[in-house]
């Protein structure tokens, strides 16, 4: 009974509050993620005077400080689908689901940390190309080959356990598969692919927060009883 899928007018906890936290992380996130890719040069080998343009210091300093708050409400969006699934879950998927989610929010924030440190205090005078160049660097591996790798990894992870417990529309895992692959493989040659993990956690909570908000199947048919 307890590894069994979700009955049909079963309760489901706090889906509201998954919803409502995987908006807000998706939501920040991409607007941070946005406004890094419009302002920072492309290339980390381009000289450091783009600082000194207060129009991309100011878009690079906003996007680094929604970075922190897109990553409390990713934990809240964990916590939260966690209860949700409650007895249903799974240790091993849930010990992936969980490792890799704080993995991802853990490297999400020294990325912005490395950041914040380029360029703080830089407003009249850029750092030396060298110290720029490395530190784009690792701030892009940080980013690109190890955070949104675990990004893929959770979305494995949440694919599996959401198609086990049927929690969410059957077409989200199927974008979620796809959202992992490219993320896996692809996500080095663009930087726009870094978009699709949390646009998939915006669509996965609006599922969630629409089925929320869907009268349990059990009281229609009580509603039209006689």
């Amino acid at each position: 009974m307890g590894q069994g899928p979700l009955r049909a007018g079963s309760p489901l906890r706090t889906p509201r509050a998954a919803a409502v936290a995987g908006i807000i992380f998706s939501v920040l996130l991409i607007s941070a993620l946005v406004l890094l890719i419009v302002s920072v040069p492309a290339h980390p080998a381009v000289p450091g005077s783009w600082l000194t343009d207060s129009r991309r210091r100011a878009a690079v300093t906003i996007a680094l400080n929604l970075v922190p708050f897109a990553g409390i409400a990713f934990l809240w969006f964990i916590g939260v689908l966690r209860d949700r699934i409650g007895e249903r879950e799974d240790r091993f998927f849930a010990t992936v689901f969980l490792g890799s989610g704080l993995l991802f929010v853990a490297m999400l924030f020294v990325a912005a940390a490395i950041g914040g440190g380029l360029i703080a205090d830089m407003s009249s005078t850029p750092p030396a190309e060298g110290t720029l160049a490395l530190g784009r660097d690792v701030t892009s591996i940080l980013l690109n080959v190890y955070a949104m790798r675990m990004a893929a990894v959770f979305t494995l992870t949440t694919v599996t356990i959401a198609r086990r417990t049927e929690i969410v529309s059957r077409w989200l895992t199927v974008a979620g598969l796809v959202a992992a692959l490219v993320l896996f493989v692809a996500v080095g040659i663009s930087v726009w692919v870094e978009l699709l993990f949390p646009a998939w956690i915006l669509a996965l909570s609006i599922d969630i927060l629409a089925a929320g908000l869907r009268p349990p199947r059990t009281s229609l048919l009580a509603g039209d009883a006689p």
